[in-house]
């Protein structure tokens, strides 16, 4: 039963936030409170961190730098790779700004086999994957929960020389609480979907037909999935629907109701634009890389410990200043058609055009040559570091006592399995470099012994 009310994205409140900010956005005194209170590293409301936002401009230098130290306090230099897997494209939904909406004749449909997921999967671990982003159409006749619990057991128990994929998140349509405990039983790490438009009015146009036409059932997933045990959810809107500082707002008060409702807010926030696709018309509210950095900053100030995704939908340039400013975690080498791992497929079946179209290998050794240390560790979820336990541990600044131990090791596993002979070179003098850095003696030696057996041949499934 569709009970549930979004009524926690206010409307008349967000207009009166914009109307606030525009307002104040001169007022000096103001600002540098605000600017006062996001360095105490404590996060701001939605409120605070919409008038940041709409002053942006005048105040970028600051801003960026804030940003970039916060992202520093709380994740290092430390970047997240994954890569989506797209099962099927069938969909009964009307999105107009998707090429997947059911009325799109011209879009071969296409739903891979469990075989088919087989090869998908030992292509990307042969690349170096270790974490995955599972997406998909709404479809319940051609890729019901059931084809998606399989595919997830089949990803998991798929293990192609070195490789293993250790964390399948997931990326699929609103669901029921008892769905989601079925997700959860089945070890997914995070569960994310995006608003695409907090505004009600374009959502609804936006989604004339299908299941999620309902904004309510749609808005009001993630509290379904945190009934139901996920205590890691992912949010994000598609800017370029609607006006963004409309977009943000909403956004920082969903985040706000999770935490206030659930004890922790979202996991991770991402911020993808709208892209070409095929038979899709462009729309009038695109931003330009300048404000896509200055909501990426802003996000990270107002809520630090929230991990930040950008996507190959940005281009290298863009995801370079993106992950300056407060960027933790962007996919590599990715592909968003159905199949499009194991073989170019005859018919173009992609769900977005990419900007970044670099393999992990080139992401890699970027990654490298501007001071970030990539990162394939998953040891949280398996430990349970999740929900509440993993915020108050990032709150703490005692995340990082797991997370860069981790990454340094994550990556000399890549460095040994995938990597040239010149990246591994680049990579282990990152890794000397990054070892002092470690605080506590008995660690630094624990992982110089880890790297050792990794270099010798040894490897450890669980890292």
């Amino acid at each position: 039963m569709r009970s549930s009310s979004a009524s926690f994205i206010n409307h008349e409140e967000i207009i009166s936030t914009l109307d606030w900010a525009d307002k104040n956005k001169s007022n000096t005194s103001l600002i540098a409170q605000v600017m006062d209170k996001a360095r105490l590293r404590k996060g701001l409301d939605y409120r605070e961190a919409s008038l940041l936002l709409v002053s942006a401009a005048k105040r970028q230098d600051e801003l960026f730098a804030l940003a970039k130290q916060i992202k520093a306090d709380f994740y290092g230099n430390r970047i997240v790779l994954f890569a989506p897997l797209y099962l099927s494209n069938y969909c009964i939904n009307g999105c107009v700004y998707c090429p997947y909406h059911a009325s799109n004749t011209t879009m071969p449909r296409k739903k891979l086999t469990q075989d088919e997921i087989k090869r998908e999967v030992a292509a990307l671990q042969d690349m170096g994957h270790k974490r995955l982003v599972i997406e998909t159409g709404e479809d319940p006749v051609n890729a019901p929960l059931e084809y998606i619990l399989e595919s997830i057991s089949t990803i998991y128990g798929i293990k192609n020389k070195n490789g293993a994929i250790r964390r399948v998140n997931v990326n699929i349509a609103a669901a029921t609480v008892d769905e989601y405990k079925q997700l959860c039983a089945a070890g997914i790490g995070t569960y994310i979907l995006f608003q695409e438009t907090y505004h009600r009015e374009t959502y609804e146009r936006l989604h004339p037909s299908g299941p999620k036409s309902d904004y309510e059932w749609h808005t009001t997933a993630m509290d379904r999935a945190m009934q139901g045990g996920l205590d890691d959810v992912g949010i994000g809107v598609l800017f370029g629907l609607y006006d963004y500082r409309y977009e943000f707002a909403a956004m920082m008060m969903h985040a706000e109701h999770l935490e206030r409702t659930y004890g922790v807010g979202p996991h991770t926030i991402s911020v993808p634009r709208i892209r070409p696709a095929s038979g899709i018309k462009p729309t009038d509210n695109s931003i330009s890389d300048e404000i896509f950095a200055q909501i990426v900053a802003c996000i990270r100030v107002a809520a630090p410990y929230t991990g930040i995704i950008v996507s190959t939908r940005e281009s290298e340039e863009c995801r370079r200043h993106a992950l300056e400013v407060g960027v933790s975690q962007i996919s590599g080498g990715s592909r968003t058609s159905v199949g499009g791992y194991e073989s170019d497929a005859s018919h173009d079946t992609r769900q977005f055009q990419t900007s970044d179209n670099r393999s992990l290998a080139e992401v890699v050794r970027w990654l490298m040559d501007n001071n970030h240390t990539p990162s394939f560790c998953t040891a949280c979820y398996r430990e349970g570091r999740i929900g509440e336990r993993f915020m108050q541990l990032c709150k703490s600044g005692q995340i990082q006592n797991c997370c860069h131990p981790n990454a340094l090791m994550t990556l000399q596993e890549y460095l040994m399995d995938y990597a040239s002979a010149a990246t591994r070179a680049q990579g282990e003098a990152l890794i000397q470099r990054e070892l002092p850095n470690i605080p506590n003696e008995k660690m630094r030696k624990t992982i110089t012994e880890h790297i050792e057996k990794i270099k010798s041949g040894s490897r450890d499934f669980r890292v």
